[in-house]
């Protein structure tokens, strides 16, 4: 492997605003801001905006379409424009 070409490979905490959960892990991605982690070490923070804690699919929060209501208005108005 080749010296000084790869990126800094070191923990980042990632953390959800929205939801209040921050996960710990490593990554390449990197930020000025830092925070004070749960063992007392101070690593680099990068801000998200939606993670599986707040996502609506994750959470159960999703909305079900009404497809079937689309499809009936399609199907009435094929059937006057084909009339």
């Amino acid at each position: 492997m080749k010296k000084s070409i790869h990126p800094r490979y070191a923990p980042v905490v990632f953390r959800d605003r929205s939801s209040d959960f921050a996960i710990l892990t490593r990554s390449t991605a990197t930020s000025e801001q830092t925070v004070e982690w749960a063992d007392g070490e101070t690593y680099p923070v990068i801000d998200v905006e939606i993670s599986s804690a707040s996502h609506p699919f994750y959470t159960g929060q999703s909305r079900v379409v009404d497809t079937a209501g689309r499809v009936e208005r399609f199907r009435r108005r094929f059937d006057k424009a084909h009339s």
